[in-house]
């Protein structure tokens, strides 16, 4: 049963590549999307439920595998997908429309749509470090696609920017792999079980130190790079500002956490076989920088979605830091900041996808009065970024008050007050520009599509349809950060405490 949900979990997300044999127009490919997606978030849904209780399934050698921690990826990832494919159907349409995107973008966009969602939730599914690897890999060449969609001068510099430095990265991490497969060599096992996360982790004790510590150095750089943590974050900002937007909602809410589950396996592994000394500290110091530089790149406020992303740079190394400082509440603290960060972030991109629609610009300055203009846009885009910098009552305050205190219980006090003080210099830098963009007369009416409003939903498509499938995701993704800043379902704090179980 549980096998069967797994592939399942990864052949439902194809749907719309195979409806694009059939048709090359945005809307019946978005409806495609929409519907196969949330079919994969309920199949995710039943697979969490029955890994929450710490059950844990293995077949072919360890090539499919799945624990508690498996689920609680799978689960946000699946979220995202569907909050993504919500909003790629209007956003493409719109698009369509205005004569920007061609039959062949249209169809180019859901087949490797499709190919990330589902290589990006099938490397959760694997306990084979090699697999992981050629995974993640891939997820790299299928998303490249989606960064170089709109084959503009700056978008395919972004995406070459983007394939290069990744994949250089990644790279890396299949040289930190093969280190600790040969780390393993020594210990009595199939070569296939020296690959295999469990067993790994399970002999982390005999596995030669020095090699393990170059390891998983090798592997925070590399996969690191895909996370975007400084200083191996430049790749980021580009991809994720000239990526359609529903793409870069899926870039930097999903892709991102692919690579940190991929350090948080390597993790497990270090500190069992080292203790959680030299892990730690590798991961505040790369930690600390990224939200050093995502903090102060905030507070440049030129690109709005460049913005976005550098706010994505501060948040990944957040959860770096909360890894870092360890012990239960330092890793509650960071897979809850994980799934609420996914989520305000999907809503962010995907509201600036509305504000690229309308106002025909990425730049800050430009964009005015969005509240008057586009009243359900203008609240969702305050709300969402009052989330994405950790206010109350969202469910990013209540992880970063987590991370806070486990600060504290690690006896790093000066490192919380750093911290502390990177949030507050984030928070005024995304604020100020968000609502400088949100209030105010509005600027411009040129960007306007027809039809706009015509039914008292402000958002920028002409079909109805097509502004209640771009308005669902919105009000949907700030109904779960609320609700997870207010009260965490029990089912869901089973499937974080019995992940902690598992990597602890």
């Amino acid at each position: 049963m549980m096998v069967a949900l797994a592939i399942a979990l990864v052949v439902l997300p194809l749907a719309p590549a195979l409806a694009s044999s059939l048709t090359a127009r945005a809307r019946p490919l978005g409806f495609t999307a929409a519907g196969s997606s949330l079919a994969t978030l309920a199949v995710a849904i039943v697979l969490a439920v029955r890994l929450a209780s710490g059950h844990r399934t293995s077949a072919l050698s360890g090539f499919i595998y799945l624990d508690s921690l498996s689920g609680f990826f799978v689960l946000t990832i699946a979220i995202v997908v569907a909050l993504a494919s919500l909003g790629s159907g209007a956003y493409l349409r719109a698009e369509e429309q205005r004569g920007e995107l061609s039959p062949l973008q249209v169809r180019l966009y859901f087949i490797f749509f499709a190919l990330f969602a589902s290589l990006m939730l099938g490397s959760f599914e694997t306990g084979n470090l090699g697999l992981l690897w050629v995974l993640i890999e891939a997820s790299t060449l299928a998303s490249c696609v989606l960064v170089g969609l709109e084959a503009k001068a700056v978008s395919l510099e972004a995406a070459w920017k983007y394939i290069i430095i990744s994949s250089f990265g990644v790279t890396i991490a299949l040289v930190g792999t093969l280190f600790l497969y040969y780390a393993a060599s020594a210990i009595a096992g199939s070569p296939t079980e020296h690959l295999t996360w469990s067993y790994l982790y399970g002999h982390a004790g005999a596995l030669h130190h020095d090699t393990l510590r170059l390891a998983f150095l090798l592997v925070l750089v590399g996969y690191g790079t895909k996370v975007g943590l400084a200083p191996m974050h430049t790749w980021l900002p580009d991809a994720h500002s000239e990526a359609p937007s529903p793409a870069s909602a899926m870039l930097s809410a999903a892709l991102l956490n692919t690579g940190m589950y991929a350090i948080i396996r390597f993790l497990a592994v270090t500190n069992r076989g080292l203790g959680s000394g030299f892990a730690s500290d590798a991961l505040l110091v790369l930690g600390f920088l990224s939200i050093t530089i995502g903090a102060l790149f905030l507070v440049l406020r030129v690109n709005f979605k460049r913005m976005f992303a550098y706010s994505s740079v501060e948040h990944m190394g957040i959860i770096a830091v909360a890894l870092g400082f360890g012990g239960t509440l330092g890793l509650y603290g960071a897979l809850l900041h994980t799934l609420s960060h996914a989520i305000g972030k999907a809503v962010l991109f995907l509201t600036s996808g509305d504000l690229v629609l309308r106002y025909r610009t990425r730049l800050v300055a430009e964009v005015r009065g969005v509240f008057g203009a586009m009243p359900l846009t203008g609240a969702v885009l305050l709300l969402a970024a009052l989330a994405v910098t950790g206010s109350p009552p969202f469910g990013l305050f209540l992880s970063e008050l987590t991370i806070v205190r486990a600060g504290f219980a690690a006896s790093s006090p000066a490192l919380v007050g750093l911290l502390l003080l990177l949030l507050v210099i984030a928070f005024v830098a995304l604020m100020r520009a968000c609502a400088g963009m949100a209030l105010g007369p509005p600027s411009q009416d040129a960007g306007e599509l027809a039809g706009d409003g015509a039914d008292g939903i402000a958002l920028p498509y002409r079909e109805r349809s097509s502004r209640l499938l771009a308005a669902a995701p919105l009000i949907l993704g700030l109904g779960a950060l609320l609700l997870l800043g207010l009260w965490i379902p029990a089912g869901l704090n089973t499937l974080i405490t019995h992940s902690i179980g598992v990597i602890s």
